[in-house]
């Protein structure tokens, strides 16, 4: 609930501070939270100290997985972006190693909790040594610095003048706009608000929280020891880690879309294929043992499935809400897709166990009828947004098939088709 709360503040604060000072700010309460928590002698402490690393996460993927967008070259934006989600992978897997490593210290949860001050502390120092991104610092009215960011991010090479001039004319034209809070409901904006809503909202149901709740029960069976929660946590950010370098390789290549779609029908098979399994062998009742053979086959399936979110809906669900804003509904667009990301989360960790208990393998099922639904809803309604520039995208919704009919006419019109 604190990421909850402070993505929304956050919309405001990036708009106002930058994005370079949200992240700053972030890491600092991601480091006074590693900070208590390590050092914690009560309940309170502890308390207070996943506050703080809540209000952290929400600061920093409201700001970065827009900065990344904005300082991004277009036809690299996506891999830079999925790059994002690659080095959250890579720190869950980091921390499953330290857990495990630790489990047998009696004094390895202070190591664990405390431990999360080198990153923060990275985070922090990284924040105060980049440059801000020269959408925010026209937005900002600081227009010689964005120029001096833009010739630092692209190089003296590059056509500087043309950029800073798109730039400062779409700011020009949002300031004229009215709070960014009404004109995002507003009709021309619709397919931009609901993608907003839809796609953190079909990441959240994709069903990843059953799978790591089920794998340390299948680690555990075909006898990887008492700490088989560890070891899942292990095994399985490894693969993520590695779709999700397959994504970062290929998403500018093939476009959005496709990941989202192939993703989505390797998970859907993955489901049904789990809830058969079980289903033959746990029976309706969910007490038959599993056998070491069936126990393999459903771990080998889990891999494939997280596999299949590490490379579409992991990452692309962060990419895709920070880069069909226009500048000035950027900030309040992500803080609105951050925020429908953590009520979910908290909706779906308060119900789980209760779904579980009352499905039992069943809830395979449920999450693969989702997983078909939000399939089907990219394939009529996301359009590609690969290798178009971020000021040009707008221009999609109006050649749309379906979402025209809200944008035609409205939108600043480009021609980004030929981008495609």
């Amino acid at each position: 609930m604190a990421g909850f709360a402070s993505s929304l503040l956050a919309s405001r604060l990036i708009a106002a501070l930058g994005r370079k000072n949200i992240i700053v700010l972030g890491g600092c309460s991601f480091l006074a939270g590693a900070a208590i928590n390590g050092a914690a002698t009560n309940i309170t402490m502890l308390i207070l100290g996943r506050m703080l690393l809540g209000f952290g996460v929400g600061f920093t993927n409201q700001a970065t997985p827009v900065y990344l967008s904005e300082v991004a070259p277009a036809k690299w934006r996506g891999a830079f972006n999925t790059g994002f989600q690659f080095f959250i992978g890579t720190g869950v897997l980091i921390a499953g190693c330290i857990n495990y490593a630790s489990a047998k210290l009696s004094w390895g949860w202070r190591l664990c909790l405390g431990l999360a001050i080198v990153p923060a502390t990275t985070m922090v120092i990284g924040g105060l040594i980049i440059s801000d991104t020269p959408s925010s610092l026209v937005e900002r009215g600081k227009i010689e610095k964005a120029r001096k960011a833009l010739i630092k991010i692209r190089g003296n090479d590059s056509n500087i003048d043309a950029e800073l001039t798109d730039l400062t004319k779409n700011s020009d034209a949002a300031k004229a706009s009215q709070e960014p809070f009404k004109t995002v409901f507003e009709r021309q904006y619709r397919p931009h608000l609901v993608m907003a809503i839809a796609i953190p909202f079909f990441q959240q149901v994709t069903g990843i929280n059953i799978i790591a709740f089920y794998a340390p029960v299948l680690f555990q069976s075909i006898g990887f020891g008492n700490d088989p929660a560890l070891m899942a946590a292990i095994i399985l950010g490894l693969v993520t880690l590695a779709s999700i370098m397959v994504s970062t390789g290929v998403v500018d290549r093939f476009g959005r879309r496709f990941l989202f779609i192939v993703g989505g029908i390797q998970m859907f098979i993955c489901q049904v294929a789990i809830a058969l399994v079980l289903a033959a062998t746990v029976g309706v009742s969910g007490t038959n043992p599993i056998s070491r053979s069936y126990a393999l086959l459903l771990l080998f399936l889990m891999c494939v499935y997280t596999a299949g979110f590490g490379w579409s809906w992991g990452p692309l669900s962060w990419l895709i809400p920070s880069e069909i804003f226009p500048v000035k509904l950027r900030p309040t667009g992500q803080s609105i897709s951050v925020g429908v990301h953590f009520a979910v989360t908290f909706v779906l960790s308060q119900t789980f166990l209760a779904m579980l208990c009352h499905f039992r393998y069943g809830i395979f099922i449920f999450y693969a009828v989702w997983i078909a639904i939000m399939t089907i809803f990219i394939a009529l309604f996301l359009p590609e947004t690969k290798g178009i520039p971020m000021d040009s995208i707008n221009g999609l919704w109006e050649s749309h098939w379906y979402w025209r009919r809200f944008a035609q006419g409205k939108l600043p019109k480009k021609n980004p088709l030929n981008a495609l």
